[in-house]
């Protein structure tokens, strides 16, 4: 195991090196220009779209409504890097990390938005009539079957990835906390979910996006709801903390307590890879989910995605992250979820640590639910319909495993998956931007008003 573990090492330096953090930030930067950082300018207008696409739209064709696509999504991004991911950012890149998270999702609006986009436009029907789109299909309808490779070694490490980061990480860090919190058995624990999670996915789509649709809403907001007690409670010391924040994002950390010190480069490499593990803009799995909306525009589609990205990092990853800041935690010497529940437990004592314990179970049982989507679209894109039942299967089977597994290892190898899946769709992105340009384009300037889902809104 050590000598895999070393392996894999190795590999995740390469991947995560220099060349893929300009490539993501590369990527959104040249994407937030050629929209007009559009993204950023309609935030509001995304918002009235989200709402206006609860109900399937009278135009269009798909599977489920706009706003169930948006929170199968959310449903995969929001989890473990919520809580977990912020905590290690910060632990190895210190408070600095946070700021390198919020340019990662300001950038990654646009990366997100212009993947669903795509997506829309180049999904397919399976053979069962089922609405099917992602990076592999619009790698191979957009780029042309000489590119159609790239699609395929997408799907390849999108197969294998669910494993890590849609099931391993999430499992082990369920188990983990339940039982520091109530000493309950891993691998009990690892039962429980795995029964609980085949009961869900052995709906498909239509029970996932249902599944998703009432619970994610309720997740985000009351975690987002006790996060904002908080800091109102400890007002005075947020602005210190954004001073923090922004003052180590370009100037090394000291060594402090439990905390071994950080140089600029650790706060951009982990602050843009815990990023992009919550937020997922640019890893190519979200617009998977958002092909089966039920619409008949890509762009108001891709307006909708957006939002993913804005909720995940910019509102849920930014109250944990202050509150490890303010707690002062951070230089504890803990890391992941302890880290978090520390500093929950620091500023509301006797239940923030049980309020993070729920809170982690919740968020990472619906990243299981949503990234079993992701991983089986992959597997049918390889193999066809026939492996939907082993696929299931297999995915549920694992998850007694992975929560006893060593949680190191689960977290270097989902990283490193992640980056072998967006490098693909890092470059189908580039390679069709002009489509999403053309497109965004095209929308926005059309001369009539649209009725878009029930809400209208001016061109």
């Amino acid at each position: 195991m050590e000598l895999i573990q070393k392996f894999i090492g190795e590999i995740n330096g390469i991947v995560w090196g220099v060349p893929m953090l300009v490539m993501i930030l590369g990527v959104g930067i040249f994407l937030n220009f050629g929209l007009k950082f559009m993204p950023l300018f309609n935030i509001s207008r995304a918002f009235k779209l989200m709402w206006g696409g609860r109900k399937e739209s009278e135009n269009g064709d798909g599977e489920i409504p706009p706003f169930q696509a948006l929170m199968t999504a959310m449903s995969a991004t929001v989890g473990t890097g919520n809580i977990a991911g912020v905590a290690t950012a910060v632990f190895i890149g210190g408070p600095g990390a946070l700021f390198w998270m919020w340019m990662t999702a300001l950038l990654g609006m646009a990366t997100k938005y212009a993947e669903a986009v795509l997506a829309v436009k180049y999904r397919e029907t399976d053979e069962n009539g089922s609405f099917v789109g992602g990076p592999m299909y619009y790698i191979k309808n957009g780029m042309g079957q000489k590119w159609a490779w790239l699609g395929t070694l997408f799907a390849f490490f999108g197969t294998f990835a669910c494993f890590g980061i849609g099931n391993g990480v999430q499992i082990n860090s369920i188990a983990q906390v339940l039982q520091s919190s109530f000493s309950f058995s891993p691998l009990i624990v690892g039962i429980v979910v795995m029964v609980m999670a085949g009961a869900v996915l052995i709906g498909g789509i239509k029970r996932i996006g249902a599944f998703a649709g009432a619970l994610v809403p309720f997740m985000a907001l009351a975690y987002v709801g006790c996060g904002l007690v908080i800091l109102a409670a400890n007002a005075g010391d947020i602005g210190s903390a954004l001073t923090l924040v922004f003052k180590e994002a370009f100037t090394p950390t000291s060594a402090e307590g439990g905390f071994a010190g950080a140089t600029v480069w650790m706060a951009v490499r982990f602050g843009v890879a815990r990023g992009i593990f919550s937020n997922e803009a640019g890893l190519g799995s979200a617009p998977i989910a958002h092909a089966s909306a039920h619409t008949d525009d890509p762009v108001r589609q891709g307006m909708i995605a957006m939002l993913g990205t804005f909720i995940d990092t910019l509102l849920i990853c930014t109250i944990t992250g202050l509150v490890i800041i303010i707690s002062g935690q951070w230089t504890s010497g803990e890391s992941g979820a302890a880290l978090t529940s520390a500093a929950f437990n620091q500023v509301l004592p006797g239940i923030g640590g049980y309020l993070v314990s729920v809170s982690l179970a919740v968020f990472a049982f619906t990243t299981i639910v949503g990234w079993s989507v992701y991983g089986e679209r992959c597997a049918i894109y390889l193999f066809g319909s026939k492996a939907v039942m082993p696929f299931r299967i297999i995915f549920v089977l694992a998850l007694p495993i992975g929560a006893t597994m060593s949680l190191d290892f689960v977290w270097l190898l989902s990283d490193t998956l992640n980056a072998m899946m967006a490098i693909p769709n890092l470059i189908a992105l580039a390679v069709l931007s002009p489509v999403v340009f053309k497109l965004t384009k095209a929308y926005f300037t059309a001369p009539e008003d649209k009725e878009e889902d029930g809400v209208s809104v001016e061109s």
